[in-house]
């Protein structure tokens, strides 16, 4: 120990703090000048702590011998504090014998250990540190004003049986932090910082925490981060103490992988914060590490200014004129759904032309006399039911619909992504003329013939015979008979067709849940075969005519049913042509079952399409569709199955069970490999049936493509990201399953399929694509983690632009996400890997912002037509599609919205 005395020396300590956070030195100077000149009495020597550099020294700390004098004066308040001369004075009263210390413990300090260089002073002003200085957010949708009533509420609940005292095990849910573990965290931060002893805290004090955590300062904000990663609060942080906090990120954010790698990523942050190995970071390192997270890149001027009048001619002014209001948002309507509008105004207009027709016959004619209007309005209502029993088995015919929206213009002028939906709105048709049918004629048309006088019911003789006075004989009748057993089993189909049974969303007692959900949707609907076969008999004995030629019935009925047979035993006879062999099998996190499966030679796709798979061990009446994940130009057919019904779960059983040998990882990748082929076991048979069209086929018609997949969805987009990745290799030369250079599959000796003139002649447009995936589970990365690294390694020139959110971590800008974000930025940039996906593609936190998503598409790509393709859960549509009418709209970019629901 080296001790100096000075003879003007006083207490010289930094201000603020009494341990600042730099580097502890090895020299320590004793004072024993005399301060009559500042005290009226004298003090004891005092100990002074200085970090020494190569060419500069400053002070650490201050102790005195009775551990009281130095320490109770860096304790003072404002008033205790000497003034501003006063410190300037003894600073440049010790300067010159501090420089002194300096030279003469410099040599052997560095020859010691190599000293740690300066850290360099970041500029808050560059934009990318104003933007990290609004993060380190503990309350990230509550601020310190509005937020208060709330939390005071929520104590007054929490603690009213605990005599007005809230335990430390409660504070997150007083507070609304959902992580527990991170709340017990900041809650002991909060309590070192106060000197709170116990473990439960009174309203003052939680008002005073309150304070601390949505203190709107980032200074302040970091000195209570670090102080909970602090534990034993010494201003450092060593290799122990940074794993934990990662390990609590990582537990506040759902990530498993992370949690279990905090060793690892404790390791890498130590490495780069302290390449000298002292052992220890400081606040200085944190700091600087979140002021340079990654943020998104800055644009460049043009850009900007195109942001800027992008979003005024966004800003759309109300027009004060109503007509005028309500004629532009016709004509949005009609413009954005003139497709669908054609085709239901055709529609309408047919169902309304026929029951008026059938209405005026039946209004000349005698039965009116006897029955009234209720004879007319049944007769009319039949003549609807004729036509949409007919035309509902249309929009099921997939491969008609597949050929026509593929082989033909008419996809043009029809709106073939819609099927579905006309599917149910021919059902809601029918329903409702089912109803007005069924009740003219049971509660109005049977009554008045039971009602009528002889002479009034005399020309109805030839058509129901002797008059009866019993309403049972017309209801026990073979009309009556079939009728009421078509609308008991109609009202049966349709109504476990409902979202609400078909999904189980409806808390039913446990043996009514057993008759609901898709299984028993998909028997009960084929309880139609018996409903057609009955409305056949049914239109044979209809009632008030006898010649056969005007019982039109089977006339309507004839073709639209020998067309659906023809396809159901076109799906059978092919898919029992080849069984496909399966190739590889892997269980992946999310309950997802990847199959990988031999292609038949026949099987030509594209991007975007499904098939249905069928296993006969599970169910053989069963057909299940899902997205095909393999690309045309791929030798084999893959699919990615989220077990969610009962189907899904016996079939993840089955395979789980005869590959338990061969699946010991559940992050199992999905790649053929060929050599397993040998010794593989017996696994289950199954079928394919397909390809069928789906919207997400029509990415190539357009230059531009946004690609949303939410979850599982993303499921075809995955298989349009690898048609480009395989035309950027084959310079446009894959699609359907081409390839000139392609080889020969190992498996089977399968050869490409021929190619027809016309497909050579095809282009593939797409030049941009921008992919969108939002999943809650850091898992699901797994699942197409390949291409995702391929993408990346191939895609030289930018084609397709990656974008991966994680929303089960909190967003950027949270404190609890925010040591993820700095590590991330740290292993992205060491290794070139995600720690969220694991993939080389850098992930998002939270939810996309998507107008900004489409506003960066609209200001990169004006005046070009952008094809939007979603595929996810129904809640995001509504969002997505007003989003894209909305740019369309107020832009030069179009945005052409096609979705895909499951």
């Amino acid at each position: 120990m080296q001790k100096l005395g000075f003879e003007d020396a006083r207490y010289y300590y930094p201000s603020g703090t009494e341990k600042p956070y730099s580097y502890q030195s090895s020299a320590v100077i004793n004072n024993t000048a005399s301060t009559s000149r500042y005290y009226e009495e004298d003090q004891p020597y005092v100990e002074i702590s200085l970090d020494i550099h190569d060419n500069y020294v400053s002070v650490y700390g201050l102790e005195s011998p009775d551990h009281t004098g130095a320490g109770s004066l860096l304790r003072q308040g404002p008033s205790g504090r000497r003034s501003n001369s006063g410190l300037k004075h003894i600073a440049s009263s010790v300067s010159t014998k501090l420089k002194r210390v300096a030279s003469s413990v410099s040599s052997s300090s560095s020859a010691r250990k190599p000293p740690r260089p300066p850290l360099a002073k970041f500029r808050r002003s560059k934009s990318r540190a104003e933007q990290a200085l609004k993060g380190l957010k503990f309350i990230t949708k509550t601020d310190g004003v509005a937020g208060w009533p709330g939390v005071e509420k929520r104590f007054h609940e929490i603690t009213e049986n605990s005599y007005g005292l809230l335990h430390r095990s409660r504070f997150g849910e007083c507070i609304g932090i959902n992580s527990k573990d991170f709340a017990l965290a900041l809650f002991d931060a909060l309590r070192r910082r106060e000197n709170v002893n116990l473990d439960s805290i009174n309203k003052k004090q939680l008002q005073e925490f309150w304070k601390q955590i949505t203190d709107q300062d980032f200074d302040s904000r970091l000195r209570l981060f670090f102080a909970m990663v602090d534990r034993d609060a010494d201003g450092k942080l060593n290799e122990e103490e940074v794993k934990e906090i990662i390990s609590l990120s990582a537990s506040a954010n759902d990530l498993e992988n992370i949690r279990r790698q905090a060793d690892e990523y404790a390791a890498l942050i130590m490495e780069t914060l302290d390449p000298y190995h002292y052992g220890y970071i400081m606040i200085d390192n944190l700091e600087v590490l979140l002021l340079q997270a990654p943020m998104e890149e800055i644009r460049d001027g043009e850009t900007k200014i195109l942001s800027k009048m992008l979003s005024h001619n966004l800003r759309i002014s109300q027009s004060r004129n109503l007509g005028e209001r309500v004629y532009r948002g016709v004509k949005y309507i009609v413009l954005d759904n003139w497709k669908r509008v054609w085709i239901m105004a055709l529609w309408t207009g047919v169902m309304a032309g026929l029951f008026t027709w059938k209405f005026i016959q039946y209004k000349n004619r005698s039965a009116y006399q006897v029955m009234g209007v209720c004879v007319c309005a049944a007769k009319g209502a039949a003549e609807t039911l004729k036509l949409n029993m007919a035309l509902v088995l249309l929009p099921v015919c997939r491969n008609t619909i597949t050929w026509l929206r593929t082989r033909t213009m008419l996809g043009a002028v029809v709106p073939f992504d819609d099927s579905l939906n006309f599917h149910k709105v021919i059902a809601i048709g029918i329903s409702i003329g089912v109803l007005i049918h069924a009740t003219s004629h049971l509660a109005c048309d049977f009554p008045r013939l039971i009602a009528a006088n002889e002479e009034a019911y005399e020309p109805m003789v030839k058509y129901f015979g002797v008059q009866t006075k019993r309403y049972m004989d017309f209801v026990q009748s073979v009309e009556g008979v079939t009728g009421i057993a078509m609308v008991i089993l109609m009202t049966i189909a349709f109504t476990l067709a409902t979202p609400w049974f078909r999904r189980n969303k409806l808390k039913l007692p446990g043996p009514l849940k057993k008759i609901t959900g898709f299984n028993a949707f998909w028997y009960s609907h084929h309880l139609f075969v018996i409903v057609y076969s009955l409305l056949v008999v049914h239109g044979y004995y209809v009632y008030l005519i006898k010649e056969w030629s005007k019982k039109t019935t089977w006339m309507y009925l004839m073709v639209p049913v020998v067309l659906y047979l023809s396809e159901r035993l076109i799906r059978a006879f092919r898919s029992g042509i080849e069984a496909v062999s399966i190739l590889k099998v892997a269980v992946l996190p999310g309950n997802v079952l990847s199959l990988q499966m031999s292609r038949p030679s026949n099987f030509r796709y594209k991007s975007g399409q499904y098939m249905y798979l069928n296993c006969s061990e599970v169910s053989s009446l069963e057909w299940h569709p899902f997205s095909i994940t393999s690309a045309p130009g791929d030798e084999y057919l893959s699919v990615h199955i989220r077990v969610l019904g009962d189907w899904t779960k016996q079939l993840r059983q089955l395979f789980s069970e005869v590959c338990k040998p061969r699946l010991p990882d559940e992050n199992t990748q999905n790649r053929a490999d060929p050599r397993l082929l040998n010794n593989i076991p017996n696994f289950p048979r199954i079928l394919i049936d397909g390809p069928y069209g789906a919207p997400a086929q029509d990415y190539k018609n357009f230059e531009v493509v946004l690609l949303v997949g939410l979850g599982i969805g993303a499921t075809p987009m995955i298989s349009i990201v690898k048609d480009i990745i395989n035309n950027i290799k084959g310079n446009g030369d894959i699609e359907e399953g081409r390839n000139s250079n392609r080889r020969q599959s190992p498996i089977r000796n399968m050869a490409t399929p021929p190619l027809s003139p016309a497909r050579r002649s095809e282009t593939f447009r797409t030049k941009r694509a921008y992919f969108y995936w939002v999943t809650r589970e850091q898992g699901s990365f797994d699942w197409f983690k390949n291409v995702m690294d391929e993408v990346a390694l191939t895609d030289r020139n930018k084609v397709i632009e990656l974008h991966n959110y994680c929303t089960s971590v909190y967003e950027e800008g949270d404190a609890r996400s925010a040591l993820i974000t700095m590590l991330q930025s740290l292993n992205h940039a060491k290794h070139g890997v995600d720690v969220v996906s694991g993939t080389r593609v850098m992930s998002h936190f939270a939810k996309p912002n998507w107008r900004s998503v489409y506003k960066k598409v609209a200001v990169k790509h004006p005046k070009t037509k952008v094809g939007v393709f979603y595929c996810g859960a129904a809640g995001l549509v509504k969002e997505l599609r007003h989003l894209a009418l909305d740019f369309s709209h107020n832009t030069s970019t179009k945005f052409c919205f096609h979705k895909e629901n499951f």
